[in-house]
């Protein structure tokens, strides 16, 4: 078969070296995909010139390459209704439809679903008018909310506020935002630890995949603004048999029926960020439509099964019939980033990535490309989110070491390497706290090589 996967980050990265190992794939294309995807690997092919949001190209490209199977990976082209375009033209896709979609894409309609179905989710109410959202902050001056773009926003259209001036500031940036910004929420401040929880869902029935813990803030103690995630691990501690039977039975099980009952059937990868409080209770902070970034990178690399098996299982409604197994490897990741991301990185454009081959050749250690190009022999960078670098242990000592180990060794001209040094800082910390009291209690980190 050949494979078209639509995007350029690390997460189609991991998808298309997911592909490009089963022996069902003669060849994987990924438009635009980057520079680090088909570093010896033959298998796959990227069309930098082709933009993910160009459908027009992307199906001139199906059309000559004899794609059998589109992968819709990124949420831009997901929401712009590519999969339902391209199967209308005669592809078989693996996405969901953009209708399906709207669970993501417009979070004041995910939010009323969520109501509706009595799936648990927090206080909110939406806005258009600022004036009548300064008038709502106001009535509640000593509350702390999360100010919320309802459209898509790469990941950094939610702003927590704790006071009123914040909160002000908040409302007024979401014009920054464009459309996604005209409609925004004001939701209670959920306290707990997240976690993310991922399914694939062929429109009547789902099979949990893995669960995995992203780290969103760019600076270390979870401080500054959210990015679209600086590191993760997988199977978070939080995360008990126990704590999944109450999902399923609670979140997943009433989101299926209730989309089918709004005659919009979900098929593909379902994403659940959720939180759980210290009452041990769960709220939904979101659903996204896609794999996460960086969840996929550490995720998919864990199955043992064929993941073209999965989508098929999924394009022939037999997901519940479908094997999925994994390693039992933990695995963390680090996002490797421009010094001033998620702000102004301009000054970091073009500069070269140093040692990236050498952490490559480090036994468990894999690194997956973002924004960056490839000169030669030679890597610079392009982008907020350079790479993700994943390594994989027993545990998540182990992979944690290898990880910081791996990342000492890369550098990018100027000191402009900017990654969070306590990734998996949570789960270490309840290691230590069921270790002997004796043991010293795990240090978080600092920053380094940041001028941020």
């Amino acid at each position: 078969m050949n494979i078209l996967i639509i995007g350029s980050g690390g997460r189609e990265h991991a998808l298309a070296q997911t592909y490009s190992k089963s022996k069902k794939v003669k060849k994987v294309l990924v438009a635009p995909g980057n520079d680090l995807m088909n570093f010896k690997n033959n298998k796959i092919q990227i069309f930098p010139n082709i933009k993910a949001d160009d459908f027009d190209s992307i199906l001139d490209l199906a059309k000559r390459n004899k794609i059998d199977l589109v992968d819709v990976a990124g949420d831009a082209p997901i929401a712009a209704g590519f999969v339902d375009k391209l199967k209308s033209n005669g592809f078989m896709c693996f996405g969901p439809s953009q209708k399906a979609s709207e669970i993501e894409w417009n979070k004041k309609w995910a939010r009323d679903f969520m109501q509706k179905y009595n799936l648990p989710t927090p206080v909110y109410k939406s806005f258009s008018n600022q004036e009548d959202a300064l008038k709502y902050i106001s009535s509640n001056p000593e509350k702390t909310f999360y100010i919320k773009a309802s459209g898509l926003a790469l990941g950094k259209g939610a702003i927590k506020v704790q006071n009123k001036k914040e909160a002000f500031k908040a409302i007024a940036s979401m014009k920054q935002f464009g459309k996604s910004g005209e409609v925004f929420l004001i939701e209670e401040c959920l306290t707990g630890e997240e976690f993310s929880l991922f399914a694939v869902c062929d429109g009547k029935n789902y099979q949990i995949i893995k669960t995995a813990q992203d780290h969103k803030t760019v600076y270390e103690n979870d401080q500054g603004p959210n990015t679209g995630g600086m590191g993760c691990v997988t199977q978070p501690k939080i995360i008990t048999s126990s704590i999944i039977r109450i999902i399923e039975n609670k979140i997943l099980t009433p989101f299926m029926e209730g989309m089918q009952n709004e005659k919009r059937p979900y098929h593909g990868i379902l994403y659940l960020g959720g939180i759980l409080n210290p009452k041990g209770e769960i709220k939904i902070i979101e659903f996204n439509a896609r794999w996460g970034d960086p969840e996929a990178e550490v995720i998919l690399p864990s199955l043992k099964s064929d993941y073209l098996d999965i989508v098929e299982g999924v394009l022939n409604s037999k997901i519940n019939k479908t094997k999925i197994s994994f390693d039992a490897k933990t695995r963390i990741s680090i996002a490797g980033c421009s010094s001033g991301y998620p702000n102004d990185y301009s000054n970091v454009k073009d500069k070269e990535i140093l040692g990236l081959e050498k952490a490559m050749e480090l036994p468990g250690i894999t690194i997956y490309g973002a924004g960056i190009k490839r000169k030669g022999p030679k890597f610079f960078a392009d982008g907020g989110r350079i790479f993700h670098l994943v390594s994989e242990g027993k545990n998540i000592k182990e992979a944690r070491k290898k990880a910081y180990k791996a990342m000492s060794l890369i550098s990018i001209q100027g000191n402009n390497l900017h990654y969070r040094t306590d990734i998996g800082w949570r789960d270490m910390e309840k290691i230590n706290q069921i270790s002997s009291a004796s043991w010293p209690r795990f240090n978080r980190g600092r920053r380094i090589k940041s001028q941020n």
